[in-house]
């Protein structure tokens, strides 16, 4: 029996590659959390600027408790099953009026997984709208494979290699419009992208990428995850994330340099370029 989502949303998972809106808590329990965030980011700028989004959950308790939150977690668990670890995070924040994207891609293509069939919970601190640069999604496209992407490295597309997969029909596509509090979740091979933030307000998303059940193994780079839920996973290689104890313990800092690296050597794997994020 599903704990979160009901039939028709676990439906609509599986059928479309996501599922939105999934209320997680109130708007104002969220506006808390981006308070608390923000005052972090003004302490400790050099680990939040955009070169070094990656991991902030290793490092910052109140992301480290929305990585372990019980109805994102539930929720989760609706689609895979019970045991879980996630493998990174990513903080996704588009400033106010400026020219960020994320081109159409799959987020399996560079993470060197032996499978696509993992999900990420996308999760809205601010609102995130069509002004703003909200997620779109293609519908069904997890169920085509993963498809060829090409590498432009352009300066405005916060993704790693700006990596694009071309002739993508955006007729189809589906805008994902989030209040503060809720959060979609998407397959590894769902074709997704984002649009600039036109607004005159920051879009902040917290991304889980991704929950994975141990049957999804890594074989390029490190297996280095961080349990969640159920059984242990066994493949770890040198190091079990563990979670901080308060912000930027010195353990956690440590583990999180140790991940960030491991996490660039896997999605930067074959390329000639290597960007800073």
């Amino acid at each position: 029996m599903a704990k979160i989502l009901t039939e028709e949303q676990i439906q609509q998972f599986h059928q479309n590659g996501f599922v939105s809106p999934i209320r997680v808590m109130s708007e104002e329990e969220a506006y808390s959390i981006k308070v608390k965030i923000e005052e972090a980011e003004k302490k400790f700028p050099e680990d939040f600027n955009p070169e070094k989004r990656n991991n902030l959950h290793l490092t910052f308790m109140e992301l480290d408790e929305l990585a372990h939150n019980n109805v994102i977690v539930d929720a989760v668990e609706d689609l895979i099953g019970p045991d879980i670890s996630l493998w990174s995070s990513v903080m996704f924040i588009k400033d106010a009026s400026t020219n960020h994207f994320v081109s159409w891609h799959q987020d399996a293509t560079y993470m060197g997984m032996n499978s696509s069939d993992f999900l990420t919970p996308w999760f809205a601190l601010t609102p995130s709208t069509i002004e703003m640069g909200c997620m779109t999604m293609i519908p069904g496209s997890h169920k085509q494979g993963i498809r060829k992407h090409e590498d432009t490295f352009a300066a405005n597309n916060i993704l790693t290699r700006g990596q694009v997969v071309k002739d993508v029909d955006k007729s189809k596509s589906v805008d994902l419009i989030l209040k503060p509090g809720e959060m979609s979740i998407h397959h590894g091979a769902a074709i997704h992208g984002s649009k600039p933030n036109k607004s005159k307000q920051r879009r902040i998303g917290f991304s889980l990428q991704s929950y994975m059940k141990p049957s999804v193994e890594q074989i390029v780079g490190k297996n280095i995850w961080m349990h969640i839920r159920g059984k242990k996973r066994q493949d770890h290689d040198g190091m079990r994330l563990c979670r901080p104890q308060y912000d930027m313990d010195s353990r956690s800092i440590y583990q999180r340099n140790f991940a960030d690296e491991n996490y660039s050597n896997i999605l930067y794997n074959g390329s000639k370029i290597k960007r800073k994020y």
